[in-house]
């Protein structure tokens, strides 16, 4: 780093979104190291938070979560140096980390430009799919599958987009609990732009559009109360997948706005680092208050 590293840090932490205490501690570590990711950092050292109730919680279920968390953790090369643990009825558990970044560098979510093409690095739907768990109405497969993507990390993906020139990525941020809707609408916002969202190439889970209508949790609806007046959903865009534009997402992927010159580099780099991320838009001129598009 030519100008000297600096620092970033972050904190997220949050309810049981699995039944396996050990999956929850992994994914709580993910999601919590997924902003480092998203502004270019590494990851470097972390401290616990944490809240379980003071009786009728078995010790083992509070070591597999601790576990969980820290392996995944040692996964990322980061430190566990310790934390803090308070007693509340409801279990709550995730980390502050603290991560180092080239000042010259940073990635934020305002640099998007119009032309910009959109990658995104994880399929939609875990909100959906954690909610139909609690149900029971999720198939096996369709819970492995959001499991397993809510436990990687996007330590890939960043680290993939590292090497390319300062300018091929113009802004990325992860999307989480505002979902892409959310997380899109705020990138447009502070870069003075509309996204083109296309529903058609946007990746999802395998039958999640199926069960969507039926398993919408309290925090998609805030998020479309919050965030549909900036959003435009053209004719041809099925209710299923609109419910996936405010789905808030637990450890989701980066949504990732690069330049058209360098834009073919970067679905190569992804790729090559194992990174499914489809290219779901491109960044347009403002449209008044209209933060997204999406066209089927």
């Amino acid at each position: 780093w030519e100008s000297g590293p600096a620092l970033v840090q972050t904190v997220d932490f949050f309810t049981p979104v699995v039944d396996d205490p050990y999956t929850y501690g992994q994914i709580s570590a993910a999601n919590a190291l997924s902003d480092i990711y998203a502004m270019g950092g590494r990851p470097l050292t972390a401290l616990a938070v944490a809240a379980f109730p003071k009786e009728g919680l078995d010790r083992e279920i509070i070591r597999a979560i601790v576990r969980g968390g820290f392996d995944k953790l040692r996964e990322a090369g980061v430190s566990l140096l310790g934390g803090h643990t308070v007693q509340d009825p409801e279990i709550k558990f995730g980390y502050a980390v603290t991560g180092a970044i080239d000042p010259a560098r940073v990635l934020s979510n305002a640099g998007a430009q119009p032309g910009d093409l959109l990658f995104l690095t994880k399929p939609l739907g875990t909100g959906v799919v954690a909610t139909a768990i609690k149900f029971d109405r999720a198939s096996a497969d369709l819970a492995h599958e959001a499991i397993a993507s809510m436990r990687t990390l996007n330590r890939a993906a960043a680290e993939a987009l590292h090497p390319l020139p300062p300018d091929a990525v113009h802004a990325c941020t992860d999307v989480t609990g505002f979902g892409l809707a959310g997380h899109g609408s705020g990138m447009a916002a502070a870069s003075g732009v509309t996204l083109v969202i296309k529903a058609g190439q946007a990746p999802r889970f395998a039958g999640v559009l199926a069960i969507a209508r039926q398993n919408q949790s309290g925090g998609l609806g805030t998020n479309r109360e919050h965030y549909g007046r900036g959003v435009e959903v053209r004719d041809g865009v099925g209710l299923d997948f609109e419910a996936l534009l405010y789905d808030p997402q637990t450890s989701g992927g980066l949504l990732v706005a690069a330049d058209p010159r360098y834009a073919d580099e970067v679905a190569e780099r992804l790729q090559q680092a194992g990174v499914h991320a489809p290219r779901i838009g491109e960044v347009a001129p403002p449209r008044g208050s209209c933060r997204m598009v999406v066209e089927p």
